[in-house]
């Protein structure tokens, strides 16, 4: 349900001022602040906990805003955002003048995408109108509406369960049907080198290649390079407090039969049937698509997380293309999550 005009009206205000305001996007719930203003983009590093050098991704209302935000423009930039904007795609782009180095972690790049939520877009247009903020730019970085490196929040319950007053305003648009953050893409090096996948998400490298012709590079980065640092690329994030397994699925109901017989209670995730399924007290199945499974894993991690289980076990998910964005994204959150707990199995 959309709320009233006057909660995107009030949304406006207290980003013109300066405060935070969360709300949905297609992705994941954002904790929004006008990023053309460094001490309102100051509250949202204050609030998530997160480190000053950790890029944020700007929401513009449309994709004629790119100019205001970005400098030497490539022209694949344009087809890109003509086939996948509104969407869940951010552009690494060189950063305009006029862009805070608050908001890039002090690179030279930044991060743009158009968002395709509904809601999202009301509130972006609805701001573009009332002037867009400091220097009239119309831009509103918006990460996770979580604190940092933990689970990102797909429902508004979950960005008050985190964050709780210090988001002034939470626009509710309900559970965010995409479930992760989205494909970032590097297009910095110019016309002669292929672009860089950053981080995996819904639009795929298959996708884009379709685009512009050529498949994306897997950045691999290394120390010392010029890789740009963006959103979610952490080795640990996404995560859980409870500790996290990924098991394949032919070990699971081994491996969760050892941890009761050494008196450990487990939370399970899995896409399949098991052969027992009172096997664990705290099971949730999710869809055996990728796109099913991306969309429900971020609420079944936190209910997980809350069930107070010495261990959360997740079964492997399958090492397909298809697959890339969610493996990711667990990885990142068994290597973050419950650190320093030794458990059997």
């Amino acid at each position: 349900m959309r709320p009233e005009l006057d909660a995107i009206d009030r949304a406006v205000a207290l980003l013109q001022s300066g405060e935070l305001v969360a709300f949905p996007t297609e992705t994941v719930y954002g904790l929004g602040a006008d990023a053309a203003n460094p001490a309102a983009v100051a509250r949202i590093f204050t609030a998530k906990g997160r480190p000053a050098d950790h890029p944020l991704i700007v929401h513009l209302p449309a994709d004629s805003y790119l100019e205001r935000w970005a400098r030497d423009i490539p022209a694949v930039a344009w087809e890109l955002a003509e086939a996948f904007w509104p969407g869940p795609l951010t552009l690494i782009l060189k950063r305009a003048a006029a862009v805070p180095g608050a908001v890039t972690g002090g690179q030279d790049s930044v991060g743009l995408r158009v968002p395709a939520h509904p809601l999202a877009l009301d509130l972006l247009r609805a701001y573009a109108r009332a002037g867009g903020g400091l220097a009239g730019m119309c831009g509103v970085a918006a990460p996770s509406a979580n604190r940092f490196g933990r689970i990102s929040p797909t429902e508004a319950a979950h960005v008050r369960d985190e964050l709780g007053d210090a988001v002034k305003l939470i626009l509710d648009g309900g559970r965010c049907p995409v479930g992760i953050e989205s494909t970032i893409l590097d297009l910095t090096r110019g016309s002669v080198m292929p672009p860089r996948l950053l981080r995996p998400g819904r639009i795929t490298r298959e996708q884009i290649a379709t685009v512009i012709g050529v498949l994306p590079e897997i950045a691999d980065r290394q120390p010392g390079d010029r890789t740009p640092r963006v959103s979610g690329s952490l080795a640990a994030h996404y995560a859980p407090s409870t500790p996290l397994r990924l098991v394949p699925p032919g070990r699971l109901a081994e491996v969760i039969a050892r941890l009761g017989q050494a008196g450990h209670r487990c939370a399970v995730l899995c896409h399949s049937q098991l052969p027992d399924q009172d096997a664990s007290p705290e099971l949730r199945r999710l869809p055996g698509d990728p796109r099913g499974y991306a969309s429900g894993l971020y609420a079944a991690l936190r209910e997980l997380d809350q069930a107070a289980t010495d261990l959360i076990v997740v079964e492997e998910i399958p090492a397909t293309p298809a697959w890339a964005a969610v493996a990711d994204r667990l990885r990142r959150a068994a290597c973050g999550a419950g650190r320093g707990t030794d458990l059997p199995g």
